[in-house]
């Protein structure tokens, strides 16, 4: 079946196809029908089997563009899915002229409700801050045509049961109720049966979501290293054509100019960009005028480009959806290919959520040191210099620089002159341009025991890459056995001053240190340098 035999009006089927979708995945097929015939929907399926256009589109297409009202509100358990489900929703309803808000806690709620009342037709949100709207009474939900709960069972954990009971309870009863949830635990089944009409069951077997063909690793880095781990890994690796992925434009942005800094051809794509150049750079990337594209998952969903080779997660997606998608992109056509995920020592317990949901373990791979780098790109020089002197109609252009040449000869050696070719050619290690990516909130603490194990299990991740034997710089592992405060990860820029505050944070690590001597735990891959996980809980 196509996106074309739904039904669907031809403004989102035309959003559809500029994304690059043509057939829809199977809770798609099943629950996209369902929808457009008004019916009440429970769909059980895994995260990353393209949920969110499942009830978006068939949202879309019902949506009147010229009531400026809330037609749609759809509760999502998090930021980052909220934000990730209005750009979705905007880019597929942006032909039509929908008008999508996204709310949330942590962010201006001045700001949220002022985009509120400049218009909005559909409207995602987290609990709490849905919650605070309705009662200032700058969320109106007496036009609510369609309610729509995603990841409920998720919610269900973080205990915003009685909020979202609350939120649908103030919704009007004539409307359409989708839910979505990846298991059905009583709490779930009993929303069903108190607030839905007779919902359809849409059930799709979990399967093993990413592809066998992909190898999957991960690097435990501090967030300050990750720029020189990942550009180390890249010399070494010499993917012929790869994605990096980045949390948020700004990221994307900054990784650009920071790669094309150390000399490698990169260009971004993110939502700020306008359809001409997004288009421009796909275009040069399918073309091999640029080796490597820094995107964000939205702005990457739907790509389809052949040859991919390798997928980087400089940040760690929340949501294991994101990250089926993001190296979806490689490993195509039978062909191999290779994702690396770079995770900071506080965000391990997403390692192991992606890995509960995939079954599939990622192996440690020990970063490329500065000297393995340097051989590595030293080889790709005299490699190139060799096949350009294969090249006839490249040599025949040497005569015109032939008396030059001779001249030179007489004055230095054979091997001084090659010498001064590969200074040229190859960038000296400690002459790199210095590069600074600014750092992003953390993402909220999540303890990864009792995750998905291979044969082994994880270990305090002192495995390294099981491809090299070597057993030479571990640096990107000590991060459990540093004593010397946070430094490593501080921001390049916070070198001097805040002695005080240092002195406190020290001595709220010391006691910090004694609570935990209380209760002994497990030594898991994702143990923190003492005061890392209070600093993470407050930035909840």
């Amino acid at each position: 079946m196509k996106f074309t035999e739904l039904n669907l009006s031809q403004d989102i089927l035309s959003a559809v196809e500029k994304a690059g979708f043509v057939e829809p995945s199977p809770i798609q097929e099943m629950t996209i029908p369902l929808a457009l015939e008004g019916k009440d929907v429970i769909g059980q399926a895994q995260t990353g089997t393209g949920k969110t256009a499942a009830f978006g589109l068939p949202t879309l297409n019902k949506i009147h563009t010229e009531d400026n009202t809330i037609q749609a509100l759809i509760i999502a358990p998090t930021r980052e899915l909220a934000v990730q489900s209005q750009e979705e929703l905007f880019r597929f309803g942006r032909d039509k002229g929908v008008k999508v808000r996204s709310v949330y806690g942590g962010s201006s709620i001045e700001k949220q409700i002022k985009a509120l009342r400049s218009g909005a037709h559909v409207v995602v949100g987290t609990p709490g801050r849905l919650l605070d709207l309705i009662k200032r009474k700058a969320l109106k939900l007496n036009h609510i045509e369609t309610l729509i709960l995603d990841e409920a069972d998720e919610m269900l954990n973080m205990g915003f049961l009685e909020d979202i009971e609350a939120i649908i309870s103030r919704v009007p009863e004539a409307r359409q109720t989708l839910l979505f949830s990846a298991t059905m635990p009583d709490p779930i089944k009993r929303i069903g049966v108190k607030f839905m009409k007779n919902p359809e069951h849409v059930k799709i077997k979990a399967t093993e979501l990413t592809n066998v063909n992909v190898d999957q690793y991960y690097v435990r880095v501090k967030e300050n290293e990750k720029f020189d781990t990942m550009t180390r890994l890249m010399d070494v690796d010499q993917p012929e054509l790869s994605i990096v992925f980045g949390r948020t434009k700004r990221r994307v942005d900054e990784l650009t100019r920071g790669l094309k800094l150390r000399g490698f051809r990169a260009e971004g794509i993110h939502g700020d960009l306008d359809q001409n150049k997004r288009l421009r750079v796909i275009r040069d990337f399918k073309n091999d005028h640029i080796d490597i594209l820094v995107a964000t998952d939205v702005a990457a969903r739907g790509l389809d480009i052949s040859g991919v080779t390798h997928v980087y997660n400089y940040d760690i997606p929340q949501d294991p959806e994101s990250y089926v998608h993001r190296i979806g992109r490689t490993g195509r056509a039978g062909k191999s290919g290779q994702s690396i995920t770079f995770v900071s020592p506080n965000e391990m317990g997403y390692l192991t959520i992606i890995e509960n949901l995939t079954k599939k373990r990622m192996t440690g791979m020990k970063p490329a040191t500065a000297s393995e780098a340097f051989q590595a790109k030293k080889k790709v020089a005299l490699k190139r210099i060799a096949r350009d002197f294969e090249d006839q109609e490249l040599v025949s252009k040497f005569d015109k620089f032939k008396a030059d040449a001779l001249e030179l000869a007489t004055q230095y050696t054979p091997e001084e002159l090659a010498l001064y070719v590969l200074s040229l050619t190859v960038q000296d290690p400690e002459s790199l341009p210095e590069v600074e990516i600014t750092r992003e909130k953390p993402l909220p603490f999540k303890p990864s025991g009792g995750g998905f194990k291979g044969k082994g299990g994880r270990g305090n991740g002192r495995g390294g890459d099981r491809r090299r034997n070597d057993r030479g710089d571990r640096r990107g592992n000590r991060d459990r056995d540093d004593r010397g405060g946070r430094r490593g990860n501080r921001d390049r820029d916070d070198r001097g001053g805040r002695r005080d505050f240092k002195r406190r944070d020290d001595k709220f690590k010391k006691d910090n240190r004694c609570q935990e001597n209380k209760k002994p735990h497990k030594n898991t891959s994702s143990e923190k340098q003492t005061g890392f996980v209070i600093r993470n809980k407050g930035d909840k």
